[in-house]
């Protein structure tokens, strides 16, 4: 039934400031630069900001996790960016590292590495 990540959406109720952390977090330009959304390409993984907060409640239910290369590297760029470290890196099997930030717009973004 589910075949693969495609599109992570966060929402912010400051898309300017948003999209410039996320460009300084990625290293990449959005291709898609609208009002209402802007989308980055991700190695062919759509991430997105949304600025309709109508339906965004208090509180985050869910943690997508982006592939890392360097655990720690990622946690530090993030925090150097202003993100506040939620779940610090650990193992959780085998050489299986996770992490958990949240962005200054207080979405949650989970980093992985190892197989």
């Amino acid at each position: 039934m589910l075949q693969k990540l495609r599109t992570v959406i966060y929402r912010t109720n400051d898309l300017a400031a948003a999209k410039s952390w996320y460009i300084s977090l990625t290293g990449k330009e959005p291709y898609f630069d609208e009002p209402f959304y802007v989308g980055f390409d991700i190695n062919g993984f759509e991430l997105g900001l949304d600025p309709d907060m109508s339906k965004t409640q208090t509180g985050n239910h869910s943690t997508s996790y982006w592939s890392v290369d360097d655990l720690q590297a990622a946690v530090d760029k993030a925090v150097s960016l202003g993100a506040i470290i939620i779940d610090p890196a650990h193992n959780v099997g085998g050489t299986i590292e996770v992490a958990i930030v949240e962005d200054p717009f207080g979405n949650h973004i989970g980093f992985i590495t190892g197989a």
